[in-house]
């Protein structure tokens, strides 16, 4: 049966990724790992599925509503496709490491699914590569994370990008404060987190609050900035959580003044994402020109206990798809996908182009055979199409290869006769630096 090219199109919100794309990301996230590595954050990998009951112990309602589900034949019990992988995480650190002495400092690189409703660009499969640091209650570990991105962004050639801080305590005290709760509290947290001002107005018009939590909660959707909003949010907030978040986050900031990275930062004190899942510091990265964050993370010091080991613990995460679509035009990820060489053989023995592909191969040259039969111009073609730097051609050197140079691509004649001689990596690679 010959399917139509509607039949086996792809479900919406994912994609296929061909080999430049694949090289982009794979160069990436091995560069965000190598970050990780040198801070001493040690790699694991999580199950692509998990039973449903267990994965759902650390996830709020938002990711649980998110979350593919499906029975399993074997076990008679829900299956479920991880959404996010601190949760899957959090289950290991509580079960499989609780012999290991603590801090935990965890890295990963996996894919997760999530349901959505599909929009222009968004996808349901999300690559997520980060880091958890579980075991530590302290600024310095805070400061930390934050600096750990802000270095993995630099690393990746990025300089536009802001660091927006939040503290969901101090959310938490001023709405706590309020007295409000259900519905309401929905409905007041949505419009603070659109910075909807008169839409708060109007809420607090329809419920009745103290006129002390009224200036809190108005105040919450302008209290974004620079330092000068700690110094605003002092001067508006009395409740005692909120003024203990501030003390924290003022902290965290000493810290990151010491690292040298002040100049990243943005302060947002009406950030509500995560209030329930996150306890303490939160961050979102962004990129200039880039409405989505590349990264996000902060403190969740009550997840791992939901699995019977209490731990104090924060993380980020990056979105490696939203950090491919604000660098994918740079040269230095551009060339990641191309081949060194392509090897054109002109005889019909094949014990001389094996040899020179051997040679190169140890080396630590990307190597790849034109295996087809067919003449030189199409090979020299292929190997431009393909991103494939230079081409050797190999056996009975005449007209045209010993003509061809920089101005139809990167092309080196080899003779037979120079095979066996000691200096034929020298000739290539002299011979790439003179195209």
């Amino acid at each position: 049966m010959i399917h139509s090219p509607s039949d086996i199109a792809l479900p919406r919100g994912v994609s296929d990724f061909l080999p430049e794309a694949a090289a982009k990301i794979g160069s990436i996230e091995s560069r965000l790992l190598r970050v990780f590595e040198l801070w001493g954050f040690r790699r694991i990998i999580t199950p692509r599925l998990e039973y449903e009951d267990v994965l759902a112990t650390g996830m709020g309602d938002e990711l649980k509503g998110k979350t593919y589900r499906f029975d399993d034949r074997q076990s008679g019990r829900l299956l479920a496709l991880p959404p996010d992988i601190t949760p899957q995480i959090a289950r290991i650190a509580a079960t499989r490491m609780t012999s290991l002495p603590l801090p935990h400092r965890i890295s990963y690189s996996e894919r997760v699914l999530r349901q959505t409703e599909i929009q222009a660009g968004r996808s349901r499969e999300i690559f997520q590569t980060g880091v958890e640091l579980i075991g530590l209650d302290s600024p310095e570990a805070d400061a930390e994370m934050i600096v750990m991105a802000i270095e993995a962004m630099q690393v990746l050639g990025l300089d536009n990008f802001t660091i927006d801080l939040g503290q969901v305590e101090f959310c938490q005290g001023v709405f706590q404060a309020s007295g409000l709760d259900g519905e309401p509290l929905r409905q007041l947290r949505e419009a603070v987190s659109r910075k909807d001002s008169s839409a708060v107005a109007s809420l607090l018009d329809e419920h009745t609050v103290s006129s002390d939590s009224a200036r809190e909660i108005s105040a919450l959707p302008r209290l974004f900035g620079g330092r000068e909003v700690l110094k605003t949010a002092h001067g508006i907030v009395t409740n005692p959580r909120s003024l203990a978040a501030l003390e924290n986050l003022q902290l965290v900031l000493e810290i990151l003044d010491i690292h040298g990275v002040a100049d990243f930062l943005s302060i947002d004190l009406g950030e509500t994402r995560g209030l329930d899942y996150h306890s303490g510091i939160t961050f979102e990265g962004f990129v200039t020109g880039f409405g989505e964050p590349v990264c996000s993370g902060g403190r969740y010091d009550n997840l791992t206990g939901r699995y019977g080991f209490a731990a104090p613990a924060t993380g980020f995460t990056f979105n490696l798809l939203n950090l491919l679509q604000t660098i994918e035009r740079r040269p230095e990820l551009q060339g990641c996908a191309a081949t060194d060489f392509l090897l054109f053989n002109t005889c019909q023995d094949r014990r001389n182009v094996l040899k020179v592909a051997r040679q190169l191969r140890s080396q630590g040259y990307t190597t790849a055979r034109d295996i087809i039969r067919r003449d030189y111009a199409q090979s020299l073609e292929y190997a431009k199409k393909m991103n494939i730097r230079c081409m050797l051609v190999i056996g009975d050197i005449q007209e045209p290869y010993q003509a061809v140079r920089s101005v139809d691509g990167c092309v080196i004649p080899i003779k037979s006769s120079m095979i066996a001689q000691p200096g034929l990596m020298n000739y290539i690679e002299e011979s790439q630096g003179e195209n």
